[in-house]
C-alpha cells in the first residue's frame, strides 16, 4: 500500500499530465476530503448538508502531512480518492465534486444548478456592508438580492449586514432550493422568491407571488444583484470549468452582456426607495457601460469599484 506522500505526488502528476490547474493544491484538497470521507458513515447522509459540512470540517490540514505523510493509505481511502481524480480529470469544478465552498468566511453549499460563489462577488458585498454601517446601522435595511443563485449574497447580507429584511429572488426553482438549504446552513432569515426578476416580487408574471394583500410594489433600501453578465459569444470560450458543468442561465448576459442590467435598471425605480442604493457586480470592461445605463436612469452618486485584481468589478448608484 502507498504511503500518503506517495499517494499525494502520484496524484499530483495525474492532474497535471490531465491538464488540470493547480494540480497540486487540486491533488491535496482531494485527499485530504477523502481522508476526512474514510471517518464517516457513507449511509448517514440523510441530510446532504450537514454531511457535507461535516467532511468539510473534518478535514486535516497540511501540518496533518508532516506526521501522517509515512504512514500507510488504506484501500478506502485510495478507492475514494482514485474516484475523485477520474471526476476532476473531467474539469468537474472542486466545489461541485465536494459541494461545499466558503464565501465572506461563511460555509455554502453547492451543486451544478448554482454558480460557484467567487472571492471577486465578496467585493459586492463588501460594498454593501458598508453603506448598510453607515446610514442604517440603527434602523436596519429592507434588502434585495436579485438573481441570487446559492443565495451567498443575500445570507452574507442578513448574517453580517443586521439587515432588517433580505428578500431574494432567482428564476430557477433549482436555486432557490439551494439558497434555502444555505440560509438554514448559516442560521439567517431570507425570504426566498421564485420568479424571472421583477416578475417575482409582483407575482403578475411568473411563480412566487407575494401575499395576497400586497398589492403595492414592495420597496427596499438596498437592491444589489450578480446577474447573468457574460457576452454571448464569449460563452464558449470560457474554461472548461465554467462552460461545460456551471448553469449557462446564470452565465450568459445576451448579445453584449447587459441583459440583465437594462431590465433591472428600467424598473429599479418601482422598488428601491428614494436615498436608496442600487449595486452591481460586472464584468471587467462593463463599468462604463453599466454606469451609463444608471445614468441614463437618473440614479446619481455613480461609483465604479475595483476587485482584488485591480479589475472593475462593482457599480454601485442612489436613486433620488
Amino acid at each position: 500500500m502507498k504511503t500518503f506522500n506517495e499517494l499525494l505526488s502520484e496524484t499530483t502528476e495525474d492532474l497535471r499530465l490531465a491538464g488540470v490547474p493547480e494540480p497540486d493544491l487540486n491533488a491535496w484538497y482531494l485527499m485530504a476530503w477523502s481522508v476526512a470521507l474514510s471517518h464517516e458513515d457513507s449511509d448517514d447522509r440523510a441530510d446532504e448538508v450537514d454531511f457535507v459540512l461535516r467532511i468539510s470540517e473534518s478535514m486535516p490540514d497540511r501540518s496533518w502531512l508532516l506526521l501522517h505523510g509515512s504512514d500507510e493509505t488504506s484501500e478506502k481511502i485510495t478507492s475514494t480518492l482514485s474516484t475523485l481524480v477520474e471526476h476532476r480529470k473531467k474539469r468537474v469544478p472542486l466545489e461541485y465534486i465536494t459541494h461545499i465552498t466558503e464565501f465572506m468566511g461563511l460555509p455554502i453549499y453547492v451543486d451544478p444548478s448554482v454558480l460557484i460563489p467567487r472571492q471577486d462577488t465578496e467585493c459586492v458585498v463588501e460594498t454593501a456592508l458598508d453603506i448598510m454601517k453607515k446610514e442604517y446601522s440603527e434602523k436596519g435595511a429592507d434588502v434585495l438580492d436579485l438573481c441570487t443563485g446559492s443565495g451567498c449574497i443575500a445570507i452574507s447580507l442578513a448574517k453580517l449586514g443586521k439587515a432588517k429584511s433580505v428578500t431574494a429572488t432567482d428564476k430557477s426553482a433549482e436555486a432557490i432550493g439551494v439558497a434555502k438549504k444555505n440560509a438554514g446552513l448559516n442560521d439567517v432569515n431570507v425570504r426566498f422568491l421564485q420568479g424571472d426578476m421583477w416578475g417575482a416580487l409582483t407575482g403578475k408574471e411568473n411563480i412566487g407571488r407575494l401575499d395576497a394583500d400586497e398589492t403595492e410594489a414592495p420597496k427596499f433600501d438596498l437592491i444589489i444583484s450578480n446577474p447573468p453578465y457574460i457576452r454571448h459569444d464569449v460563452m464558449p470560450e470560457l474554461m472548461e470549468e465554467v462552460r461545460d458543468y456551471e448553469p449557462v442561465m446564470a452565465l450568459d448576459g445576451g448579445e453584449d452582456g447587459l441583459l440583465f442590467y437594462r431590465s433591472i435598471v428600467a424598473r429599479v425605480g418601482t422598488f428601491l426607495r428614494k436615498g436608496g442604493s442600487l449595486i452591481f457586480e460586472i464584468g471587467y470592461d462593463q463599468g462604463e457601460a453599466v454606469a451609463g445605463l444608471m445614468r441614463e436612469a437618473g440614479l446619481v452618486d455613480i461609483e465604479v469599484k475595483k476587485d482584488y485584481a485591480g479589475c472593475d468589478r462593482v457599480v454601485s448608484a442612489r436613486l433620488i
